[in-house]
């Protein structure tokens, strides 16, 4: 039995000596920027967690969709809102996207300005890439 260990052990060992030298990662050196963010600051931010799947409503406090998703575009770096205006249970919506800027945070409400069903239904419809 000690035999078989021995053997075994030194088949590992040639097998690792065979395979050759390890790999290092090759390439340029990457550099990474680091901004300085104030956490006080960040701490009175809204989670996104939290605002997907939030009743938009307008300034009359009419309820116009919800916020289906947020999109960061990879050339701007800000975040668009996706709203689900019109349908139930997620049957027959209509999505469109609006600059996260244009929500206004009021009274833990979500209010998109002179907003209505009917004006953003009229908005191009937004589509999901598969």
């Amino acid at each position: 039995m000690k035999t078989s260990i021995h053997m075994l052990g030194a088949a590992l060992l040639g097998a690792g000596l065979l395979a050759g030298p390890v790999a290092h990662a090759q390439g340029t050196p990457q550099t990474v920027a680091i901004a300085k963010v104030d956490p006080s600051t960040l701490a009175t931010g809204y989670r996104t967690s939290k605002v997907v799947g939030a009743t938009v409503r307008n300034e009359a406090n009419e309820s116009v969709g919800t916020i289906d998703d947020l999109i960061v575009t990879p050339n701007e770096k800000v975040p668009f809102a996706v709203l689900s205006v019109g349908g139930f249970l997620g049957m027959g919506s209509h999505y469109v996207v609006v600059p996260f800027s244009a929500l206004q945070m009021s009274n833990k409400q979500i209010v998109l300005p002179g907003a209505t069903k009917e004006s953003l239904k009229a908005l191009p419809e937004f589509k999901y890439a598969s």
